[in-house]
């Protein structure tokens, strides 16, 4: 099908927002957020807010944005940057950048990683990601559907509660109440692993890795609270089988503790979904702290500022891959961000077992995803002419009911004093 870009209603000059909807969603594949910024030219552009956030980061951001030209994206980006934070609450502002992008590329006719520089490639390498089994030939051939379906890079999560599944005895060492505990940063918990423990997992991936083979790049993930001693530990023992990365082994935050962490290794690790702005992964890759840089657009604050973190870890001689677990609105501003960034080698896709996650998206060719790849789309904007009202409904979140028809007057008046200088 070729997509014939809309006929601009006036000069992108005068197009202005007037409104914000927002509607919660539910198995794409989490639970997560679109926002619509309508203007005044009957152009609508779409963003997401990333899985686990309040759609409130998006609408109190409203205020901000109607009457403004949706068109100068770096300049809104600016003004309302401010209110994002890392995690869940960078969505806000992350998903009305995407939303800005879309507007502004309908607007003049062009993709949307054409407005961040141009393309350095038609088609974006994806990774699959791989819900864990207890058993590893289990696994091992559950990736091997994934590598008959196309894709050529694959991942999978080594958390320590395979150690319990598989029966294993005093594989872990760990503090009363710290074995169940998500809320306690790693360094704080304890938990280490021991020697059987150790070789228990590395056990696991060497029989995974004998169904799969070593030609397919494997990337490991969700190992749990462990400490960074333990998961050095951990990470020797997994050096023979040409891992891609190891990814979070520990909390982004600790800038030492990951430089340590990545001298001590041979295989690369990897983090940055977590992170806002660009600045924040600065510590990071100025120090070289990790082998393989790994935003999310969701969280990082959309396609430029994505792209700018990918532009100043190649002047480091870093990679980028991208992490994206969110509906097919996010991962086409992620597969946007990749074209338009030359050291991008690999995107996520989480979605891989959710039957017509592509049918939320009307106006593009599909499936979004073929052979392992993704081709960048060369309609205007995101690249889709709108979305589907019957699959739109049929993942409203009925738990939050939130939808494009309810009105958010309310937040057309939201203000603070947002300058950050006396």
């Amino acid at each position: 099908m070729t997509v014939t870009p809309p006929a601009q209603a006036s000069r992108p000059s005068a197009l202005r927002i007037t409104d914000m909807r927002v509607a919660k969603l539910k198995g794409m594949p989490f639970r997560s957020a679109l926002l619509r910024l309508d203007t005044n030219q009957g152009l609508s552009g779409y963003g997401e807010i990333r899985d686990g956030a309040s759609a409130s980061y998006a609408l109190m951001l409203k205020s901000r944005l109607v009457g403004q030209n949706p068109c100068d994206i770096e300049r809104l980006f600016r003004r309302i940057e401010q209110f994002g934070g890392h995690a869940r609450q960078g969505g806000g502002v992350s998903g009305v950048t995407m939303a800005l992008c879309d507007l502004a590329g309908k607007a003049y006719g062009v993709p949307a990683y054409m407005l961040a520089g141009g393309r350095f490639r038609d088609a974006v390498l994806v990774y699959a990601d791989t819900a864990s089994l207890p058993h590893a030939e289990d696994m091992g051939r559950s990736l091997q559907r994934r590598m008959a379906m196309g894709y050529r890079f694959l991942k999978m999560d080594l958390g320590i509660d395979l150690l319990e599944a598989n029966g294993v005895q005093e594989g872990l060492s760990f503090p009363p109440a710290m074995r169940a505990s998500t809320a306690v940063m790693h360094p704080f918990t304890g938990i280490r692993l021991a020697p059987r423990g150790i070789d228990a997992l590395a056990a696991y991936v060497d029989a995974v890795r004998a169904v799969i083979g070593y030609e397919v790049p494997l990337a490991l993930d969700h190992f749990g609270h462990i400490g960074v001693e333990s998961g050095i530990q951990l990470g020797r023992a997994l050096a023979p089988f040409a891992l891609a990365w190891l990814e979070d082994l520990i909390p982004w935050q600790l800038t030492d503790q990951w430089l340590h962490l990545t001298r001590s290794l041979t295989t690369p690790t990897c983090t940055g979904e977590d992170i806002y702005l660009r600045r924040h992964f600065e510590p990071l890759i100025a120090r070289r702290a990790v082998s393989v840089i790994h935003p999310d657009l969701a969280t990082a604050g959309g396609i430029h500022e994505t792209k700018r973190i990918g532009d100043r870890a190649q002047e480091m001689g870093m990679p980028m891959a991208l992490h994206a677990a969110g509906s097919p609105v996010a991962f086409l501003a992620s597969v946007h961000c990749a074209a338009a960034t030359e050291n991008f080698f690999v995107l996520e896709n989480h979605a891989v077992d959710v039957a017509a996650w592509d049918d939320l998206l009307e106006g593009i060719d599909k499936p979004l995803v073929r052979n392992g790849y993704a081709p960048v789309p060369e309609g205007p904007g995101l690249g889709f002419e709108s979305l589907n009202p019957d699959a739109l409904e049929a993942h409203l979140d009925d738990d939050e009911p939130l939808t494009f028809d309810m009105d958010t007057s309310a937040w057309d008046h939201e203000r603070s004093h947002d300058r950050l200088w006396s």
